[in-house]
Parts: C-alpha cells; sequence; structure tokens
C-alpha cells in the first residue's frame, strides 16, 4: 500500500508558473492537510498529479508536462471560491 502524498502549491501574482511550497509523505501529508484544513485552504484530491509534483522540490515551479491539469485545478477553485462569494 502507498503512502499519502500531499503537495501544496502557491500562484501569486507575477510567478512564472505555480511553485511547490510544501510537500511530503504518510504523516508529513497528513500535516500538511490538517494545515491546509485549519486555515480554509482548498484541498483537491488528485493522487497521480501529486505524485508526480512529489518528485520536485521545494521552491520549484511545476514542470511543464503538469500545467494543463493544474490549470483546471485552479480554475475549478476559482469557480468555488466564487460561488461563495
Amino acid at each position: 500500500m502507498s503512502k499519502k502524498v500531499a503537495v501544496a502549491l502557491s500562484y501569486p501574482d507575477g510567478a512564472e508558473a505555480p511553485f511547490i511550497v510544501a510537500k511530503g509523505k504518510g504523516d508529513y501529508a497528513e500535516r500538511i492537510i490538517e494545515i491546509a484544513e485549519e486555515n480554509s485552504v482548498y484541498l483537491v484530491k488528485e493522487d497521480l498529479t501529486a505524485e508526480i509534483l512529489s518528485l520536485y522540490e521545494i521552491g520549484e515551479y511545476i514542470p511543464p508536462e503538469t500545467y494543463e491539469v493544474i490549470a483546471g485545478i485552479f480554475a475549478f477553485l476559482l469557480r468555488m471560491r466564487d460561488e461563495q462569494n
């Protein structure tokens, strides 16, 4: 059985692409998820994408191969935010 994986991304204004701000497996992944929930950060379960992104280092931009799926996730999150306001 594989361990749970969590990857946190940020995409501030002016950044050339989203980048990894936290990542972890197992207990570390659980803690990242807890912190996100405590701070009302949206969570998206996308196991394959998390596995791919976990191969990169904190501070690195996401790889171009993941742009399409990450853009879809961010678009979904923006729609959710707009619906709640």
